[in-house]
């Protein structure tokens, strides 16, 4: 039995520690969780059987053998894991919580004697560190390929007009024009990966100024008209008349819809068409207040839904051969995506094949906290 307040006392031990850790008594029931575990696998812990919160059997079988040794076999060590310094059991165990799939390292170790007979389980988290490693070496992949094949095709020019073209100035010409598109390519590449680069480190940082997006919108289309006029594509816009005052960065905004515009004329020109709207929405639910919508709509080829949901990974890209011909780098759509973050809003993407496409920012008419 433990004695009267233990419950307490050991739940204000745990409140002071970062990690995800739950305390049990000796008959395995939960008697102290600290907010980062409550946060990690839900509220409604206290009281419950253990096997009851954390249906793993390894760590099952870890608890039942550090509360009674004597009667339960000791559970298999991980080598990789060093021991806890006061006892107990160190493993690796992959779960499900909040609706994802946990790769955590869980320590199970005795109560310290003053709270009397129970045990203590500390949970880290490993799923974010280890999905980060992933999308490091996915990055890497994918840059490595993105330069290797327009090096590859440069080296083999050079050594073709080093040898049997030589003397051939229509081939010379020829391989000249290409290797400078492949050159002009790779620029591209290593311009959108520092901007990516800039954009992700800025993201935490939530934009202290305020911009006209009215005004912002008119600018870029303005730029842009020269470019739709040579694809022939006609600008439609609405919405643009007043001015929209709301918290941003100028110019990451007008990388946004630059991008999104250019998108909309090499992918969806063959419509013809190009909407770029403005609305203010009374209460996006999403963002819990009021919002301004930007649209940006063509009616070209479309989408296939399949490809939408991955849009705005890295280097993703619906048509690989048409993209890179159209000179792109497969990196504008996730700069975009980030930039949005950055500003605390949303982004949305409709398309059907064969109807157009629809990609609307949705921008928070004021700051917010959190």
């Amino acid at each position: 039995m433990m004695p009267p307040g233990t419950a307490r006392r050991v739940g204000g031990f745990l409140d002071g520690v970062p990690m995800p850790m739950m305390a049990v008594d000796h008959r395995a029931r939960v008697i102290a969780a600290n907010p980062a575990i409550v946060r990690l696998l839900g509220a409604d812990l206290m009281d419950r059987p253990f096997v009851t919160v954390l249906r793993h059997p390894a760590i099952v079988e870890a608890v039942d053998w550090v509360l009674e040794p004597d009667r339960h076999r000791a559970p298999t060590l991980d080598p990789g894991l060093p021991p806890p310094v006061d006892g107990g059991v160190a493993l690796r165990a992959q779960f499900a919580a909040d609706g994802r799939d946990i790769l955590a390292e869980v320590t199970v170790s005795p109560l310290p004697s003053v709270f009397g007979r129970g045990a203590m389980i500390a949970l880290y988290d490993r799923s974010v560190a280890e999905e980060a490693e992933q999308m490091r070496r996915d990055f890497v992949a994918n840059v490595s390929h993105e330069l290797k094949t327009p090096l590859t095709a440069m080296t083999g020019f050079i050594e073709t007009l080093r040898g049997p073209a030589r003397e051939d100035a229509r081939a010379r010409d020829r391989f000249l024009d290409i290797m400078e598109r492949e050159a002009a390519r790779m620029n591209r590449l290593i311009q959108d990966l520092l901007s990516l680069s800039r954009v992700q480190a800025e993201e935490r940082q939530r934009p202290s100024t305020r911009v006209d997006l009215a005004g912002l919108l008119r600018s870029v289309v303005a730029t842009m008209s020269p470019r739709a006029e040579a694809a022939g594509v006609d600008i439609h816009v609405a919405g643009l008349e007043d001015a929209v005052a709301l918290p941003g960065d100028a110019d990451q905004l007008t990388q946004v819809f630059q991008n999104l515009i250019e998108n909309a004329l090499k992918y969806g020109g063959s419509g013809g068409y190009l909407g770029l709207r403005l609305e203010r929405i009374a209460h996006e639910p999403m963002l819990r207040g009021p919002a301004w919508a930007v649209t940006v709509e063509d009616r070209g080829e479309g989408i296939e839904e399949q490809h939408l949901p991955r849009l705005t990974e890295r280097f993703y890209r619906v048509d690989t051969h048409r993209s890179r011909a159209q000179g792109g780098t497969g990196l504008g759509l996730a700069i975009v995506k980030h930039i949005i973050n950055r500003h605390r809003g949303r982004l949305r993407i409709d398309s059907r094949r064969g109807a157009g496409s629809r990609f609307t920012v949705i921008l928070p008419e004021r700051s917010s906290r959190g």
